[in-house]
């Protein structure tokens, strides 16, 4: 599985960024896709996830009503994973990394996370 997370980049305080994760590999069955953000000297926090099957999405509380996660061809070799990012304001800066995990045999987890997309917020 390799996901490469773009759309990262520098946006004015208020503005809007959409960052997207395209997946390549054998796909899962189960899974849980995720956005999550690390600032330097931080521990990484989760952003947003969706669940499949289901399609169950959880946002944390503080990009709750600005973020939107979403996706297409969400079993497939290849997908995508979108995070639409609105209102944004400097507490949103940070490393985002997109992620996923599935359930493995014996109790184990298959985990992969991308190279990070840098999003800065600043006037």
């Amino acid at each position: 599985v390799q996901l490469v997370e773009s759309g990262g980049g520098l946006v004015q305080p208020g503005g809007s960024l959409r960052l997207a994760c395209a997946r390549s590999g054998v796909p899962f069955n189960q899974y849980t896709r995720s956005w999550d953000r690390q600032v330097p000297g931080k521990e990484r926090e989760l952003v947003a996830a969706v669940t499949y099957p289901g399609g169950n999405v959880e946002y944390s509380d503080s990009v709750k009503g600005r973020f939107t996660l979403s996706r297409d061809n969400g079993n497939t070799v290849r997908s995508t994973l979108f995070l639409q990012m609105n209102d944004l304001n400097p507490e949103d800066t940070a490393m985002y990394f997109c992620h996923e995990e599935a359930p493995g045999g014996g109790g184990r987890k298959y985990t992969y996370w991308g190279q990070g997309t840098q999003v800065t917020v600043s006037s």
